[in-house]
């Protein structure tokens, strides 16, 4: 009750002759970041707010409430005050029938959690910097909470740039002297035992199942570099060790590549594994090599956002909304994915043409939906452990944060109906 209350509060009508503010998602956008913030911010105080899909750059449509206008100055978000009259204009074009734009209702915050480690900082994960410079909150839950039970509690889901094969993302060659390296073993070895699991890979396989139910529930995930292909390979190898004895103490099964079941997973199939742990890549779905051979440069690395039907293919159409069309590559252990690994029902959302590969893929599995990104940071061409973190109040523009709050913000829509 003392949570409605405040809520009407808060939202009290500014002037009754202006109706909508608009929030603009084109290159007039003073910080794009923020501005997912704020339709959050509607949301979490059970105010609606609609999603103008390809108009402006996938602009915003929200009352013309006090406490918000106040928010959008204090956050340094552009926006601009609509009469009805404008407001009206607007949904004409937005429903003219020979027009790729669509209004979406946001109606409801989705609940999201961050599969993290505990000991990790906000700025270790692309998608927990933006979500805390976006002032979207969030929960972080690991390998117990998740073994025990508590995912139904959530809507979307992160995964951290996790290794889910139980190698400790194969830093062994570069690392295994190293003290961040060590204790990252020792805590997931503790882990592990603790949760009743002989093996690091065992528990992770675990959780990558729970995962996978979680999805096909109706949970929403989302995952970035390493937590891609990871997840699928683990997936995969379900009652195989593809763990040298480095990394549990005994040989990795000598017919672990004969032995994957590509029917285990959501977007990959037909790859092959790396298994030597000197090489510092799980298998061949990746396409890093192509950068460090030299065969795409940081000036040729772009992939193109795909243009989809907004009144007919709603959910890539959010999941792409951006201001540009072509968006800058960039690095990760996973940086992207080659397409003749794909399956045929995965959608791909962003590619690299020249490189034959996808960037941003999405697909449906049972009731939910998962959405793959390749790349550690997408405003830091080449991210190296212990480099500096992202100041995203340095680029509160940036196309590809904006494509992660997009992800953030699908969960709460429902179609608007159109008239017939």
């Amino acid at each position: 009750m003392r949570l409605l209350l405040l809520s009407f509060l808060l939202f009290i009508s500014l002037d009754g002759r202006s109706t909508q503010l608009l929030i603009p998602m084109d290159e007039a956008q003073t910080d794009h970041l923020k501005a997912y913030g704020i339709a959050f911010y509607c949301l979490e105080h059970n105010v609606t707010v609609e999603w103008l899909l390809n108009y402006r750059g996938g602009s915003f449509l929200v009352p013309h409430l006090k406490s918000l206008e106040e928010e959008l100055i204090i956050r340094n978000v552009r926006y601009q005050v609509l009469a009805e009259g404008q407001v009206n204009q607007i949904r004409t074009e937005i429903s003219n029938p020979e027009v790729n734009m669509e209004i979406v209702q946001l109606e409801k915050a989705p609940k999201i959690a961050v599969y993290t480690p505990p000991n990790k900082q906000p700025w270790d994960d692309a998608v927990t910097l933006v979500l805390e410079y976006a002032e979207i909150p969030y929960d972080k839950i690991y390998d117990s909470a998740i073994v025990m039970g508590l995912l139904p509690k959530y809507d979307w889901l992160h995964l951290h740039h996790e290794d889910f094969t139980g190698q400790y993302g194969k830093f062994y060659a570069n690392a295994r002297y190293q003290a961040w390296y060590q204790e990252q073993v020792a805590v997931a070895e503790n882990n592990a035992k603790m949760l009743g699991f002989t093996k690091v890979s065992e528990l992770k396989l675990a959780v990558a199942q729970n995962l996978k139910n979680f999805v096909i529930g109706g949970g929403f995930l989302f995952t970035m570099c390493s937590g891609t292909d990871s997840f699928d390979i683990a997936l995969a190898a379900q009652g195989v060790d593809l763990c040298a004895a480095v990394f549990d103490g005994d040989p990795a099964d000598s017919r672990a590549q004969e032995k994957l079941n590509f029917n285990q997973t959501f977007a990959f199939q037909d790859f092959h594994l790396l298994e030597d742990p000197m090489v510092y890549e799980y298998s061949d779905i990746d396409a890093s090599d192509l950068r460090i051979k030299g065969q795409i440069s940081q000036k040729m690395d772009q992939f193109t956002l795909f243009d989809f039907s907004a009144k007919w293919d709603v959910v890539p159409t959010m999941l792409t909304q951006c201001h540009v069309d072509v968006v800058n590559g960039f690095m990760g252990q996973t940086t992207d994915f080659r397409k003749e690994l794909i399956k045929s029902n995965v959608l791909i959302l962003g590619d690299n043409k020249a490189a034959n590969t996808a960037r941003y893929i999405h697909g449906e599995m049972g009731q939910g939906t998962w959405t793959f990104y390749g790349g550690h940071d997408p405003e830091d061409y080449q991210h190296y452990v212990g480099d500096p973190y992202t100041d995203l109040s340095l680029h509160p523009n940036s196309p590809g944060y904006r494509l992660i709050l997009n992800n953030i913000l699908f969960p709460a829509a429902k179609k608007k109906k159109r008239k017939t």
